[in-house]
């Protein structure tokens, strides 16, 4: 069973699979937003309510050592709950994350704009039991588990399969959702060289939860000057988008990750433990 963290004692511990891309030291993006995502939805105020808005804040490495959460509600209403989060080592905040639970309702009369989007998706549907690796498309190539497909100045999507958050414990579409959100990072930010921006923050907003285990983002928009990156991707899944996802990068040249290095998941894996 693939899962990214262990529960010992009241803390998470990070598996191989949460390493970081940028540190050994650390715990990916990725998994620490999963993750905030998790406590979060301790305080989900039941069923109706959307997680429309989650954001977190990455200012700090999270190290691979035990971590520890903490939450509470800092508004509750009939419509709106906002609740925060954060993880704390060494008695420091390493990253904190807010969540707006928003009540559904009947949609207003009328009709408004919405823009076309084409959202490809993979012929074969990924259903593996614990999860599968990640897969890639850049431009017009079709879909492949190849990180070293990426290395180019195409426009990626990137599909993926999650089983498990937390050993044991079968992942939420929310938690799916924010996992899925840092990879923004990486669909928007991959060019020629690999991937130069690391970000220190991400926002996932949406207007329902995934269908499923397979989940999908697009890049739609990047933009960079001095060394600061805005990135911008859709997500989806099988049945269409169902929100976006925003991060701030800041340039990160000196330790730039070099994808095509890797032939897929597992030597990217790998690789980070050493």
């Amino acid at each position: 069973m693939v899962a990214f963290f262990t529960v010992v004692d009241g803390r998470y511990l990070a598996t191989e699979w949460s390493v970081s891309p940028w540190a050994p030291t650390q715990v990916g993006g990725t998994a620490v937003c999963g993750l905030l995502a998790r406590q979060l939805e301790t305080h989900c105020p039941g069923v109706g309510f959307i997680p429309a808005r989650f954001t977190v804040d990455l200012f700090r490495p999270v190290l691979n050592e035990p971590i520890a959460l903490h939450s509470e509600v800092v508004r509750d209403g009939k419509r709106v709950r906002v609740v925060d989060a954060s993880i704390v080592q060494h008695d420091q905040v390493r990253a904190r994350a807010t969540v707006m639970y928003l009540a559904g309702a009947q949609p207003p009369p009328g009709q408004v704009w919405q823009a076309e989007q084409q959202l490809p998706v993979p012929a074969q549907k990924l259903e593996g039991a614990d999860g599968d690796p990640p897969l890639f498309k850049s431009g017009e190539f079709e879909w492949t588990g190849d990180f070293a497909s990426g290395q180019n100045s195409e426009r990626k999507c990137a599909w993926h399969n999650l089983a498990f958050l937390v050993e044991g414990e079968p992942m939420s579409p929310f938690q799916r959702a924010a996992f899925v959100g840092d990879a923004t990072n990486l669909v928007c930010n991959w060019g020629t060289e690999g991937v130069g921006y690391i970000n220190c923050d991400m926002t996932v907003t949406l207007s329902r939860l995934p269908e499923g285990r397979e989940l999908g983002l697009q890049a739609q928009d990047h933009l960079a000057a001095g060394g600061i990156a805005i990135a911008t991707a859709t997500m989806y899944d099988r049945i269409g988008a169902l929100g976006t996802c925003v991060v701030t990068g800041v340039s990160n040249a000196r330790r730039q990750v070099d994808m095509a290095a890797f032939a897929d998941a597992q030597s990217f894996r790998e690789s980070r433990l050493v």
